[in-house]
């Protein structure tokens, strides 16, 4: 099972993160599936499928408030299993952020990616437990904060 793009998308339209797992696309190839998926998923229903095909990839969404999660894996890849890793990425971050909305995800865009990187490496689940990725960020943050002190003294 590997995702090969993660995106965030306002209903709006408006993109608010992208992650590219595989390097096999150009800059041109991405900026039209991001436009395309985005446009297909943002028409859909609320009472449809959160599950599609776009080109030779499964798109897998769903949507947390105003913001739809978007993940694109390999074809023959389990849609379970790609929604779990979602919802998995949606709790450490409300956990993170202490009921996450948009405008942390707009403001503090670093630490979502910070997040994602956590949890996924090379579009694989690297980490399934909350609290292991949150503990691993706080030691991450708590080393920053070392740091920037140090370096003002």
């Amino acid at each position: 099972m590997a995702i090969r793009f993660i995106l965030l998308v306002s209903r709006q339209g408006k993109i608010r993160l992208t992650k590219w797992f595989t390097s096999d696309w150009t800059a041109k190839e991405k900026a039209k599936a991001v436009k395309d998926v985005s446009q297909t998923v943002l028409s859909r229903r609320s009472k449809m499928c959160n599950v599609l095909e776009y080109k030779d990839y499964k798109v897998v969404y769903r949507r947390y408030a105003s913001l739809f999660f978007i993940a694109g894996t390999d074809i023959d890849d389990n849609e379970l299993l790609t929604l779990e890793i979602i919802h998995r990425y949606v709790e450490v971050l409300d956990k993170w952020f202490l009921n996450v909305c948009e405008l942390d995800i707009i403001f503090n865009f670093q630490q979502a990616y910070t997040i994602m990187d956590e949890l996924l490496i090379g579009g694989e689940l690297q980490e399934s437990s909350k609290r292991s990725a949150i503990n691993s960020l706080k030691r991450m943050e708590e080393t920053e904060k070392a740091e920037q002190i140090s370096n003002l003294l």
